[in-house]
């Protein structure tokens, strides 16, 4: 019951915040919006029209606007920059950390960029700069410049005595890393372990150096998933020559799962993951007609292969009417098997050495189901029909086709994957039309051998 409630309360909050609007009163609206988090008020933003949402955006806090641009995806961060003045804009942005500002940059003006720049000391000028340098989706391009670090060479209390000077830590600091006089990372310090020793304990005494430090060219994610196989709450980010650059919180590795989920989910129908669900009608329509082109492109290929078993349908009627099950259950089956693998890949759980194994254990199911349900279908038409014969080319045409989709399932992302492919955003057409093709074709191929 507590589970269903979390899920629903923002669309509580939406429910309330749509009778208020449409009340045409601003006060309750006001209210709520500055109860929310910076991350609920863009997710807010998201579920609103565009009318509607001009009107929340202006009742913002200020303070939070940098924030919840952030948190919004790209198509409605751009209609919100568009409603913002320079001056807005640069209030906005320039006390984001290094990180989130990164991720901003360009979608910002550029005389609004240069004003940031031109406000920021030397040090986070610099900063920003290295990070925007790395490519997007990189560790370079995820981490926080903003660490403290200390040396070897010093005491327990030395080091508190330096972070009651700095007088406030970065968010999410559980360690403070260890460095060399050039700044190599040596390891890390819990701030537990500061806390509970004695203030004359050597730091090199302290230093747990058994957590690896990302490399700086690592992919996003790559880096969610060691997060989530080592429970990470931070980690340092290095390059090549163990330099350490900045680190990396959980709360970026937070979006990047949950910008991962969204991808997946809106790839398998070729949607755009950052297009706005009140997009204008124009700007989707172009989107989508590129993946439903290829989709019709598909099916004419279907349809040549029924084509050219237009005088065995003839013949018998029954064929036209049974033959989209064939089809439509090797379409399921395999979309499930794509889906276990799309996930395996992203996961980093697929390589070479396991794809046989994977194979064989999907044959198997594919086999299982196919004659089972083959059975079934094949006693539902011999009751329909009174001929075994056609429960018989049925049957076996399922099996054959689930056979299809097994291996479609789990070669077809697998190849899009190696060269270079999305698998989530392609992967089901291609599959589609591997069962629809061999579900006609086995159906229809098998009937005019049996029947005729």
């Amino acid at each position: 019951m507590a589970e269903a409630l979390r899920h629903d309360k923002p669309a509580r909050q939406l429910r309330l915040l749509s009778d208020a609007l449409d009340s045409g009163r601003l006060g309750p609206v006001r209210r709520l919006v500055h109860s929310l988090s910076p991350a609920e008020i863009g997710n807010l933003l998201e579920s609103l029209p565009p009318n509607k949402r001009s009107v929340v955006w202006g009742l913002v806090d200020p303070e939070d606007d940098g924030e919840v641009l952030v948190h919004v995806g790209d198509e409605v961060r751009e209609s919100l920059i568009a409603d913002m003045d320079q001056d807005e804009l640069i209030a906005a942005v320039e006390d984001l950390d290094i990180d989130d500002l990164a991720d901003l940059a360009e979608d910002l003006p550029d005389t609004v960029i240069d004003e940031v720049l031109k406000s920021m000391d030397r040090e986070n000028r610099e900063r920003l700069e290295q990070v925007l340098s790395y490519e997007e989706d990189t560790a370079g391009r995820l981490m926080n410049p903003d660490v403290v670090t200390v040396r070897t060479d010093t005491t327990v209390d030395v080091v508190l005595r330096y972070l009651r000077l700095r007088g406030e830590l970065p968010d999410h600091t559980d360690h403070i890393y260890v460095v060399s006089r050039r700044h190599q990372y040596l390891g890390r310090i819990s701030l537990q372990s500061l806390l509970t020793h004695e203030s004359s304990t050597p730091i090199n005494e302290l230093i747990d150096d058994e957590q690896p430090a990302i490399t700086v060219e690592e992919t996003a994610e790559e880096v969610a998933r060691q997060f989530s196989d080592h429970d990470w709450i931070s980690a340092p980010v290095v390059d090549d020559g163990n330099i350490l650059l900045g680190r990396i919180t959980i709360d970026d590795v937070v979006d990047i799962i949950r910008d991962q989920a969204q991808h997946q989910a809106l790839s398998a129908a070729g949607l755009d993951d950052e297009e706005d669900l009140f997009s204008p009608v124009r700007r989707a329509f172009r989107r989508r007609l590129v993946w439903l082109g290829v989709n019709l492109g598909t099916a004419f290929l279907a349809a040549s292969v029924v084509d050219r078993f237009q005088g065995t349908i003839e013949k018998i009627v029954a064929l036209a009417v049974l033959m989209p099950i064939v089809a439509g259950m090797g379409g399921n089956a395999g979309t499930q098997v794509l889906a276990l693998m799309v996930r395996g890949l992203a996961l980093g759980q697929i390589g070479a050495t396991n794809i046989p194994v994977l194979v064989w254990k999907e044959l198997r199911i594919a086999w299982i189901i196919g004659l089972a349900l083959g059975a079934s279908l094949g006693l539902i038409v011999l009751l329909w029909f009174h001929d075994w014969r056609l429960s018989l080319v049925i049957g076996s045409a399922l099996t054959i086709n689930l056979t299809f989709a097994a291996l479609g399932g789990v070669f077809v992302p697998v190849t899009l994957k190696r060269f270079g492919f999305d698998p989530a955003l392609s992967g089901g057409v291609i599959l589609t039309t591997i069962t629809d093709v061999m579900g006609f074709l086995t159906f229809l191929g098998l009937a005019t051998l049996l029947l005729l």
